[in-house]
């Protein structure tokens, strides 16, 4: 399966994939982060962030988690995709029987106050103009398979809702009891 964790840049996406990932670890399931920044710096070194390269990089994260799945691999991706349409087409590269869409939604000013990488402080200043959330749009999933908040859980709450909420999915092929 892949998990689509989506959300404003400091929403935590990267922090709970990496929780996520060791929860699947711990289990014996093979897992693997497909980090925004990681493929950024790889994959998608040759994209920027108009519309159109988010959309490529959002197809070619698609394109590995469907090949890392059919390998019986779990594909974590972290990934802000702020448009709708992106994530419709993730969803129908990969299938939708194994595509889970993750909202981590994250109030934009909570996001600003974390400014983990100094993004929201460089758009104040106007050094940044492509900002999602603050110079683009980001739109919300409307019906999220699962919805986390960092604001009110912590990193391993939110780990543990998710890979709880994705067990029974895993159960007729890797022995889990479904719950409730």
């Amino acid at each position: 399966m892949t998990l689509w964790l989506t959300g404003l840049s400091g929403a935590g996406k990267s922090t709970v994939a990496y929780a996520l990932e060791g929860r699947f670890r711990d289990a014996g399931i093979s897992a693997l982060v497909l980090d925004g920044d990681a493929v950024r710096a790889g994959l998608c070194r040759d994209l920027g962030f108009t519309p159109e390269d988010r959309a490529e990089s959002a197809r070619r994260v698609a394109e590995v988690a469907r090949l890392l799945n059919e390998a019986g691999v779990v594909a974590i991706c972290a990934l802000i995709s702020p448009f709708a349409v992106d994530r419709k087409r993730a969803r129908d590269i990969i299938g939708a029987q194994r595509f889970i869409e993750i909202f981590v939604d994250t109030p934009l000013a909570v996001c600003a106050e974390r400014d983990t990488k100094g993004l929201y402080a460089m758009a104040r200043k106007g050094a940044l103009g492509s900002l999602t959330g603050v110079h683009q749009a980001y739109e919300p999933p409307a019906a999220p398979d699962l919805r986390v908040t960092t604001v009110d859980q912590t990193v391993a709450q939110s780990a543990d809702r998710v890979f709880a909420a994705v067990q029974p999915r895993l159960a007729p092929n890797l022995g889990f009891a479904a719950t409730d």
